[in-house]
């Protein structure tokens, strides 16, 4: 049962976008377009499928608006303020911390 909770947890951040929507969405509610244009680099059909694996997954929340044209956003639920304010706080600080290092390992090495 824990394996199952934490492979779940764990494939939160597995996918490119989400932990990026997730960061999105922390400030408050956004319409999709505005979170399109935040991101930057998304392509249409992958923000789709984020926006869409975060519900299925209860972390966010879709909310649709009668009007013309019709008005929907998004916003995190008390989950996705949690996994928000836990674990991905603590990975941002990691990565303020550490992430200059992470790149430079990555760097192919000089031939010289």
């Amino acid at each position: 049962m824990a394996d199952c909770r934490l492979r779940a947890a764990t494939e939160l951040l597995g996918h490119t976008w989400d932990a990026v929507v997730l960061a999105g969405l922390a400030p408050g509610p956004r319409r999709r377009r505005d979170l399109l244009a935040w991101l930057g680099g998304v392509s249409d059909k992958a923000l789709t499928e984020t926006l869409r694996r975060l519900q299925a997954n209860g972390l966010i929340a879709r909310h649709s608006r009668p009007a013309a044209p019709p008005h929907v956003d998004y916003a995190l639920t008390p989950l996705g303020a949690s996994f928000v304010e836990g674990p991905l706080r603590a990975l941002a600080d990691w990565t303020l911390a550490h992430g200059d290092a992470l790149l430079a390992a990555q760097e192919p090495p000089d031939p010289a």
